[in-house]
């Protein structure tokens, strides 16, 4: 599955305890990652000071659903779980 442009739940709803430029101490859950601009792409993408955990992420429908909402809703719920 490809990513879904300007949806940004990934970079929403997990927390990062990794550094993030302007966010050194990483970012709480449901917190908007400094690096999202506003039409929800990160302005790291491509870029070696991107978080490791943020490279690693596929897009895939088990956790991205069928709409950035439900995108929002499956990687919150899965967040309180962990």
């Amino acid at each position: 599955m490809e990513c879904r442009l300007g949806c940004g739940a990934c970079c929403i709803a997990p927390s990062i305890s990794s550094p993030i430029p302007g966010m050194p101490n990483g970012k709480p859950a449901g917190v908007r990652c400094i690096q999202l601009n506003q039409d929800n792409l990160c302005q790291l993408f491509g870029q070696p000071e991107r978080p490791a955990v943020c490279h690693a992420f596929k897009a895939e429908k088990a956790i991205c659903g069928h709409s950035n909402a439900e995108a929002l809703v499956i990687i919150s719920d899965l967040e309180k779980m962990t």
